[in-house]
């Protein structure tokens, strides 16, 4: 996979200039207005993955070509991107306006875990359509992103970060009821997290993180300290889907990535996803998706 895209590539992309906090390697965050993808100098946004986060509120139509999958917004949406993550938007002319802030994991070191919320996971929502109403509600919290940046306040970051947080909180409250019900956290729950946290620990697979060190059930099993059995039964308890289940649909979401966006060819794909010969992961690969990776690459 090509190396990711990392903030100082961002700015010198866009702006042809460097913050030079980005270079001290210290928390960053910074907002821009979203201007229509017109003139002789407009650039296309490469489809790959960054190392950092982006929040954007788009308005007008466009696609979203997200991991594996295609979105298109409608009207308007608020989209989450993450560095686990590749993206590309099209259909850019189409956009009249918004607005998006960026930032990296440094900017929350000490303030929360940002991957532990489902727009930032891989399996999670990361497009939200809004409706005018809701757009109404997302707006002024840009606004006053742009008023405290240029604040002269000693503490204006706190503030940038709870803004954060609250776009946050207004997407997830977006999804049905039912998936945030109110629970007390159990001890299945405390070991499906884990394994979880361990399963997105290997990805994304690149340049600086080529193999997946933990494949089986029992791998994790053995990495949390605990009887696979037990593993199982937390994972099948909270999470509606086997441990197999679950380390399957994240592989293939991977190798999905793999063969769509990288130059390695099948064999290193095969290797990278933990797969002894390239034969298994081939009727891997036909099982889910009923296309040889070959043919699928060349869809």
């Amino acid at each position: 996979m090509d190396k990711p895209e990392s903030l100082a590539d961002f700015y010198q992309r866009k702006l042809n200039w460097m913050p030079e906090q980005i270079r001290n390697d210290i928390g960053h965050f910074n907002v821009f207005r979203l201007e229509p993808f017109t003139g002789d100098n407009a650039k296309p946004i490469p489809y790959k993955r960054r190392d950092f986060y982006k929040i954007v509120l788009v308005v007008g139509n466009s696609k979203v070509h997200y991991a594996d999958k295609v979105v298109e917004v409608q009207k308007q949406a608020l989209s989450f991107s993450n560095p686990q993550i590749p993206y590309k938007w099209e259909h850019l002319d189409n956009i009249r306006e918004g607005a998006f802030c960026i930032f990296n994991h440094h900017f929350f070191h000490q303030f929360g875990n940002l991957n532990q919320y489902e727009v930032f996971q891989p399996q999670g929502n990361h497009i939200f359509e809004l409706t005018d109403e809701q757009a109404a509600r997302i707006a002024p919290i840009y606004d006053r992103m742009f008023e405290e940046i240029a604040s002269e306040y000693i503490h204006k970051y706190d503030v940038l970060r709870n803004l954060v947080f609250e776009l946050l909180h207004f997407a997830m409250k977006l999804q049905p009821s039912a998936r945030f019900a109110k629970r007390q956290i159990s001890a299945s729950q405390r070991i499906s997290t884990l394994f979880l946290e361990l399963l997105e620990r290997q990805f994304p697979i690149d340049d600086n993180h080529q193999h997946m060190q933990l494949r089986s059930p029992s791998d994790f099993a053995g990495q949390l300290n605990i009887h696979i059995n037990h593993l199982n039964k937390a994972v099948k308890e909270t999470m509606q889907k086997t441990t197999s289940q679950l380390i399957a649909e994240r592989v293939l979401q991977e190798s999905k990535i793999l063969l769509k966006h990288s130059s390695w060819n099948v064999g290193e794909i095969a290797y990278a996803l933990g797969f002894t010969e390239v034969t298994h992961f081939n009727n891997f690969f036909k099982k889910h998706v009923q296309l040889s990776p070959g043919k699928f690459r060349n869809a």
